[in-house]
């Protein structure tokens, strides 16, 4: 039996359409997902696929324990944080392959931002070695694709309703936003190519750079939008953030936000290409459909 959480959210839908696929072989096997108890579950439930559903929190570890129970291999794709516990309970089921799904914010260059991910994954380096459990990991950059997305999605209603548009450093830097289909259809291809892909690294990331800048043209012109881009040195967009964060009494945190605005984060995602066929689709095309959904979901919320 293999164990699914994420399976509700943006990507794991796309996995779960590509396991649910007629000519699949993986649809044959038996999956238990852990969903929250406000997720929604109708794609899971019109899946034809056998799912077994269980209801809990990944942060309690008597739930974790026992939901893990005849489970052989473990998809985690709800998230880096929720990983020791995760990883914790499968070594307890001894089950024989762990996939992680973190983020290439492991490779920022602010301690803010990197720290706590390197030190995640050093811990589970060290116990699934003691524990001879190979572990994969994938590692996607900037996720977009809908308008939930909480990435791309910002960016959008930025650009929709600042007709004079702040930008840091003048935006050019160089991004790779991953659409969450891709992701989806990594996910699989990472399943069914256990024997390649089992043990191994790999990034996740869209087909090419683009910078930020143009990020913003792409979508203003399909809003059809005519924005003044005006540039803020950066040290006074990052004091302005760190005032935010004063004046919110610690609530509202943009700093490591506005840091990783001016990094560059453009990855390749060439092992993966290699060992399971991964070729996603350039941000230009895989924008269309989100601003699309966007401008749906603004007219109804106008009329």
């Amino acid at each position: 039996m293999i164990l699914l959480t994420g399976i509700a959210g943006k990507s794991g839908k796309w996995f779960l359409k590509n396991l649910n696929d007629d000519n699949s072989p993986l649809n044959k096997k038996s999956y238990r997902a852990i969903i929250r108890t406000t997720s929604n579950v109708e794609l899971i439930d019109q899946s034809r696929l056998c799912i077994e559903k269980a209801y809990g929190d990944l942060n309690d570890e008597t739930f974790l324990e026992d939901a893990l129970k005849d489970i052989s291999i473990v998809f985690h794709i709800a998230g880096i944080h929720t990983s020791m516990k995760v990883v914790n309970a499968a070594i307890k089921n001894s089950v024989d392959w762990i996939v992680l799904v973190h983020t290439t914010g492991i490779y920022s260059k602010y301690k803010s931002a990197s720290e706590e991910y390197i030190s995640i994954e050093k811990e589970i380096e060290q116990i699934t070695k003691d524990s001879n459990i190979p572990v994969t990991i994938l590692r996607p950059t900037m996720i977009y694709g809908s308008i939930n997305d909480r990435n791309v999605a910002i960016f959008i209603r930025m650009v929709d309703k600042l007709r004079i548009f702040p930008v840091v450093s003048h935006a050019k830097f160089p991004l790779q936003p991953v659409h969450e289909k891709d992701l989806g259809n990594a996910y699989y291809q990472v399943l069914l190519n256990e024997k390649t892909t089992k043990g191994k690294k790999y990034i996740l990331s869209g087909k090419s750079p683009i910078m930020l800048i143009d990020i913003f043209k792409t979508i203003a012109k399909l809003l059809e939008k005519r924005n003044l881009y005006v540039s803020i040195p950066f040290p006074i967009a990052y004091l302005g953030s760190y005032l935010l964060y004063l004046i919110s009494f610690k609530k509202i945190d943009y700093r490591e936000r506005v840091q990783r605005l001016v990094e560059p984060r453009t990855f390749s995602h060439d092992d993966a290409s290699r060992d399971f066929a991964y070729f996603p689709m350039a941000f230009e095309k895989g924008i269309v459909n989100e601003v699309k959904e966007y401008l749906e979901s603004k007219t109804i919320r106008n009329n």
